[in-house]
């Protein structure tokens, strides 16, 4: 059954456009040595950054008895208190005008974007986005564009077969270890990463769901040693769920610069754009 969104809802939620955060932080080397373990890169990263570094730091943080029961923080504070059940990381667009110092000082100013609302075949949906903005030294080096989703709880998933030609000797197969570590790093407590028996009853899926941005820090890297560099500008769009243990293909898409992670079911899960 889908949830009403009422225009009074609706407004309140939009009143959060504009609220801005700004943090500071020192970005630290074993932050990211330990963000570059969970995500399968080399360990010497003051020598190269491991893909998507910049999610290494400004960990969302709250007080244990501000966790919801989806182990993500109550809704409220910076973002608004959108009443639907489910939410998830959807998609980001980011660039990269400068690199990000190491060790050194750095700001990063998250502002709510803007706020959406749409109804159809896959039920009511609240689009939160928000624009960060990591500034060192006088100058961005990260500019990003996140879009949250918030949505019904949805029919279960069903258990997801895999097709023979999934199979492949280089296929990436993320397990609940990998799970567990990339929620470590990055301070991620949403239980549909770790809790299986909650991952699988109140949620309704088939298994422990891999994050969103794991599988776009996989693609980044795909797309970064495909041409040997790595890209100044990173969008991704995540378009069905991948679950834990089972094999994913990175490849090329159809498009110059278009990547994809696809299920071993043959499912496009995310598909991903670069440019250098």
């Amino acid at each position: 059954m889908s949830t009403a969104v009422s225009e009074r809802d609706l407004t309140l939620w939009r009143s959060w456009i504009g609220r801005e955060e700004v943090r500071a932080q020192r970005l630290d080397v074993e932050s990211l040595r330990r963000y570059a373990a969970a995500t399968g890169e080399s360990l010497d990263v003051e020598t190269s950054l491991p893909a998507l570094a910049h999610w290494a730091w400004f960990l969302p943080v709250a007080a244990a008895s501000e966790i919801g029961e989806d182990g993500h923080p109550k809704r409220g504070g910076f973002l608004p208190p959108v009443s639907l059940p489910r939410r998830m990381f959807a998609s980001s667009s980011m660039r990269f005008p400068a690199p990000v110092l190491i060790d050194e000082n750095a700001t990063l100013t998250s502002t709510i974007a803007d706020v959406k609302h749409r109804g159809g075949r896959s039920g009511t949906l609240v689009f939160v986005e928000v624009e960060r903005r990591i500034a060192q030294a006088g100058r961005v080096r990260v500019e990003e564009r996140q879009t949250v989703v918030y949505r019904d709880a949805g029919d279960p998933v069903p258990a997801i077969v895999e097709a023979p030609e999934a199979q492949v000797a280089d296929a990436w197969r993320p397990g609940p270890v990998d799970l567990f570590r990339f929620s470590a790093v990055t301070f991620n407590s949403h239980r549909i990463h770790y809790d299986r028996a909650y991952a699988t009853g109140p949620e309704g899926y088939p298994g422990l769901v891999v994050h969103g941005p794991l599988t776009a820090a996989k693609l980044f890297a795909h797309a970064r040693d495909h041409a040997g560099r790595a890209p100044s500008a990173f969008a991704f769009r995540a378009q069905a769920p991948l679950f834990a243990s089972q094999p994913v293909r990175l490849a090329a898409g159809e498009a110059e610069g278009e990547y994809r992670a696809l299920r071993c079911d043959g499912e496009v899960a995310m598909t991903a754009t670069v440019a250098f």
